[in-house]
């Protein structure tokens, strides 16, 4: 389990903020990280390419540059994959993703994205909920 440490948190979401920013601006184009992952498996590479060698390599260099980040999850590989499975399902029949709709979505007053960005926090509370208390896991 990872630490809450303000600075850094902060350092992150600014960080998220310009890559929304910088993307619309010279793209025109909404961050939704589903969206350019589902790009990239379809053929339309370019800059979304770019955009998810990026965020892969660079908390790869931070943790290269100054050690460990610190993340470490109690579940085993396979559930984690499945989960993202069923996250990605769950986008579909959402019209976009946390990303999307949450910073994006909100941020252009979007109704349908507070809506759904609610839908997200409330079913993320009631899984929580229910690993942690009904059936005792993680």
């Amino acid at each position: 389990m990872t630490g809450f440490t303000p600075w850094t948190s902060l350092a992150g979401g600014g960080l998220i903020g310009l890559a929304v920013v910088l993307l619309m601006a010279l793209h025109g184009r909404i961050l939704g990280v589903t969206g350019i992952v589902t790009g990239v498996l379809t053929g339309s590479r370019g800059w979304r390419l770019a955009f998810l060698t990026g965020a892969v390599l660079a908390p790869m260099g931070l943790t290269f540059a100054f050690g460990a980040v610190g993340f470490h999850s109690p579940a085993p590989w396979p559930w984690i994959l499945f989960s993202g499975l069923l996250a990605g399902i769950g986008v579909s029949f959402g019209g976009g993703c946390t990303s999307g709709h949450g910073i994006c979505g909100n941020a252009r007053l979007s109704k349908r994205s507070a809506v759904a960005t609610i839908c997200f926090l409330l079913s993320a509370a009631a899984t929580v909920y229910a690993i942690r208390h009904l059936i005792g896991g993680l």
